[in-house]
């Protein structure tokens, strides 16, 4: 019983010990570098540079939010003194509307400048939809590529909460309208209503891979329906164009850019340490909450 109740409040648990863990030190942190970046501005304004011509974007873990990807991106698109953007992914996916998102961003930001999308580890699913309108993919010899597919995931917890003796009361309107319900078993109408929906998301990723990398829509069975493939076998599919490193992805888009003196943008290191933190909360949380629809 005991074990139960853990399990239960385990993502509060999770949050306030988030909070216990990295509060304090996000907040001196930041006082750190308001005094450091105050006493560094008039040296800072004070010096002549070079404007950037070139951007790296990063996509990294589980796709739930997409607001600082798609700042970016949109950053990246009014900014006229960039002249290309490198994409570097290393996420498994995540939900499909924010990957939908990302990937008709980048299909905008490409009609104004070459974007390259560099698969770092793992460029899969949700991550891989993101990437797909990009002039080109290159693959890290190491990494996986794929998952072209959709699930919809929901637990059944009738037998714990009969075990811990908790019973639900609901008042509807709308025979779907517990389409989903993880207090008990789903009916075969409303397996059948997610199935519907699974199935058009299905088709519509598949759809826009095939005409973004210029495959036949009809033989999906062979680069999608969730196969996960090497770099190298995604090469054989269509599904990148190049099997190599960073540096070979960031050549292709100084060349695509056509800039002669490549200067990139350099992200503040304060706002990539407390991305990284909070990116470590939602892989974390994301664990916890798996129901729902996702191109995981």
């Amino acid at each position: 019983m005991i074990d139960i109740i853990k399990k239960l409040f385990y993502p509060i648990i999770a949050i306030l010990d988030f909070i216990t863990k990295y509060f304090k030190t996000v907040v001196f942190l930041t006082i750190v570098y308001f005094f450091v970046s105050s006493s560094n501005q008039s040296t800072i304004n004070g010096e002549s540079f070079e404007m950037a011509n070139l951007q790296k974007i990063e996509l990294v873990g589980p796709i739930l939010s997409v607001d600082k990807v798609m700042q970016q991106i949109n950053e990246a698109k009014k900014n006229d003194n960039i002249k290309g953007v490198l994409l570097i992914v290393n996420s498994p996916g995540g939900a499909v509307a924010p990957s939908v998102e990302l990937a008709y961003a980048i299909k905008e930001l490409r009609e104004l400048k070459p974007v390259v999308a560099y698969a770092s580890g793992v460029m899969a699913s949700g991550s891989y939809y993101a990437s797909i309108w990009a002039n080109k993919i290159i693959a890290n010899p190491g990494a996986m590529i794929g998952s072209i597919g959709v699930i919809f995931q929901g637990t059944n917890v009738e037998e714990l909460m009969e075990t811990i003796g908790v019973k639900t009361q609901t008042v509807k309107v709308g025979k779907y309208k517990e389409v989903g319900t993880p207090t008990r078993a789903w009916a075969d109408f409303e397996r059948e209503e997610l199935e519907k929906v699974i199935n058009d998301t299905y088709d519509m990723f598949i759809t826009d891979v095939a005409n973004a990398r210029k495959l036949k829509k009809e033989n999906h069975t062979q680069f999608a329906d969730a196969h996960i493939f090497t770099s190298g076998q995604a090469k054989e599919f269509g599904l990148v164009d190049e099997v190599s490193t960073l540096s070979f992805a960031q050549d292709e888009i100084i060349k695509l850019s056509k800039v002669k003196n490549p200067i990139w943008k350099k992200e503040d290191k304060f706002d990539k340490f407390l991305d990284k933190i909070m990116q470590e909360a939602v892989t974390n949380f994301s664990v916890l909450f798996t129901s729902g629809l996702k191109a995981y």
